[in-house]
């Protein structure tokens, strides 16, 4: 083996597959044998993550950079003049083996450039799963990447021996793909999605049945959007985002705010990007709906079809909503005290079952863990709360982000104007 060859291919294939940001480990249940090596359940997968919250506790790779399409925001876009590089199957099992073997990871995340056609590619990135688990006794956890377009018989291949499928949007709207992305079909991305879910229902089912069925997928299916590279605003992108969670039944949906790679007239200026912001906010609302009963619409709606870059999601809805508020902690149903700033699920849960026993007051919501400093503005105590006068107060707004300007709103309005 030519170890400097190697070492030049994994430089290459790593950096390619940074702009993948859906690498999210958690959910696997894949439990260890004896004789074989890892664990993907919860407790043996370690999350490593960047500043910037990417995740890096997998080995994050291309099986190649090759691709056969030419989409306007990819690095590895056929036209581009970059280095190009391929892992053998039996290269990319050698470095995982390794990799494990040395505490450097806990698991896999392969994606591909397309090369030939989608079966091929799906295809190669099947048996590197399959040699993984069958003659390496690998339990840790696989991720793979779905390819558009790949055949149903694969893709119940591949979710027999990964732990997670993801199958990347790109772009949150189809006019979006078509301008960037016109070799591309959008359908070709939702038929694999389909037939997983379906495949993740019926082992659900059988699982009912039979005491020993194989896994399918057992961390469910992921998808990932670029933000910023095409003009959708943030309303159209959690909309999209609400209908694959009730439609597809994703684990996850992630969102990658564009950087900019390549001079095209079809994309924004180089000297822009995306504000880290925008991209936080937008996981912001993502929790908001999978977590905290929030519909998209009320979100952000077409009077407001962006996110509020000075204050999250929750705070926002609240000074568009202050009618709801003041919330009686000893009166208020669960979703209401949800909807409370300052207060997350756990804490939600722990003031329903500790006003049972007890009036609450602001010293037991500290204890209870509430971000006080924003939840006092928001609830009526029994014994009163002096901070009730601000809620009517014109200037509460800006009393709530600190009387100044955000940086990152004029930042955001600026780039606007660019499409």
């Amino acid at each position: 083996m030519n170890f400097d060859r190697l070492k030049e291919k994994l430089e290459i294939l790593a950096d390619a597959a940074k702009y993948d940001v859906s690498c999210s480990s958690s959910g696997g249940s894949r439990k260890n044998k004896k004789g074989a090596l890892g664990d993907s359940s919860a407790s043996g997968i370690c999350h490593t993550y960047t500043e910037d919250g990417r995740c890096v506790s997998l080995l994050k790779i291309l099986l190649t950079n090759h691709c056969i399409y030419d989409c306007a925001y990819c690095v590895s876009r056929s036209s581009n003049d970059i280095k190009r590089a391929a892992f053998t199957v039996e290269e990319v099992v050698d470095l995982t083996i390794n990799f494990y073997r040395r505490n450097f990871i806990e698991g896999l995340f392969l994606s591909s450039g397309i090369f030939k056609n989608a079966d091929t590619t799906m295809e190669r990135l099947v048996r590197v799963a399959k040699k993984l688990r069958l003659e390496e006794n690998f339990n840790g956890y696989i991720h793979l990447k779905s390819i558009p377009g790949a055949s149903d018989e694969l893709m119940q291949e591949a979710a027999l021996y990964a732990d997670r499928l993801s199958i990347n949007l790109e772009i949150p709207t189809e006019s979006g793909l078509k301008l960037l992305a016109p070799e591309k079909n959008r359908q070709d991305m939702l038929n694999p999605m389909k037939y997983i879910q379906n495949g993740i229902a019926q082992y659900k089912d059988e699982k009912k049945i039979f005491r020993k069925v194989p896994k399918f997928a057992p961390a469910g299916q992921s998808t990932q959007m670029i933000v910023g590279a095409t003009h959708e605003n943030d309303l159209q992108i959690i909309k999209v985002a609400d209908h694959f969670y009730k439609n597809y039944n994703l684990k996850r949906v992630y969102y990658s705010g564009y950087v900019p790679v390549l001079e095209d007239k079809r994309l924004p200026s180089l000297t822009t990007e995306v504000p880290m912001l925008r991209e936080n906010r937008l996981y912001q609302s993502d929790w908001l709906m999978r977590f905290y009963g929030f519909k998209a619409e009320e979100i952000l709606d077409p009077n407001m079809p962006f996110l509020d870059l000075e204050v999250d999601p929750k705070m926002s809805w609240a000074l568009r909503n202050l009618d709801q508020f003041p919330v009686n902690l000893q009166t208020a149903d669960y979703q209401m005290i949800l909807r409370i700033p300052g207060i997350g699920v756990k804490t939600a849960k722990k003031i329903v079952n500790a006003r049972r026993f007890q009036v609450l007051t602001i010293d037991h919501l500290k204890k209870l863990g509430a971000a006080v400093n924003r939840a006092k503005y928001f609830i009526d105590f029994n014994a009163g709360n002096a901070f009730l006068k601000y809620l009517t107060d014109k200037n509460f707004r800006k009393l709530i982000i600190g009387g100044s300007s955000s940086k990152f709103h004029n930042q955001f309005s600026q780039q606007l104007t660019l499409f």
